[in-house]
């Protein structure tokens, strides 16, 4: 387990909200950003650097598996939380958030939606090169970010790490999100 991806990432989106007086310019840059050496991305390296383990730090200038985790989830939480007022990170441990495949599962079911959201997530579970994969997330986010429902950002981090560590830790990981993402809603919509 990488719970250190995890909390850092939790560490970090409660940074940059500060209780309400969001950082503006450092979520500004994560959203315009596309890589995290885009030129946009030098207003958050401060923040994701200072708080990523030193083990975890490029010493060549090529982004780590950790820094590319971390920063793909501040990006699509920095596009959520753009003209949202209310927090929209929330961890699934605390019940205070739901996974993303979870909150893209719970509106899949709601009229006119699910061939969109179905399509969406179908083309995330067929790619295995990092970058589709964020590139999948991140129209997966602006699908979500009309709804409240707070997302576990943080989790989505550590679940990019583990997607860039080898082809079969990739393959559990798109397992994982099909496995929430096709089956509680629809099991729950059978038991009632």
């Amino acid at each position: 387990m990488r719970p250190k991806i995890r909390n850092t990432t939790a560490h970090i989106i409660q940074i940059l909200y500060g209780n309400g007086n969001m950082d503006k310019a450092v979520l500004a840059g994560l959203r315009h950003s596309i890589t995290l050496m885009s030129p946009q991305a030098q207003v958050a390296w401060p923040v994701i650097m200072a708080n990523l383990a030193e083990g975890d730090l490029s010493r060549n200038g090529e982004p780590t598996a950790a820094e590319t985790a971390v920063f793909t989830a501040l990006k699509l939480y920095a596009r959520h939380q753009q003209g949202n007022q209310g927090l929209v990170y929330g961890s699934v441990k605390d019940d205070e958030g739901i996974s993303l495949m979870a909150a893209l599962a719970q509106m899949s079911h709601k009229k006119g939606n699910q061939t969109r959201i179905d399509n969406r997530v179908n083309q995330l579970l067929k790619v295995t090169n990092i970058n589709s994969v964020i590139n999948a997330l991140s129209h997966l986010v602006d699908i979500v970010q009309t709804s409240q429902q707070p997302i576990d950002y943080a989790q989505l981090a550590e679940d990019l790490y583990w997607f860039q560590q080898s082809y079969e830790q990739a393959n559990r990981v798109r397992l994982f999100w099909g496995q929430i993402y096709y089956r509680p809603v629809k099991a729950l919509e059978e038991e009632k």
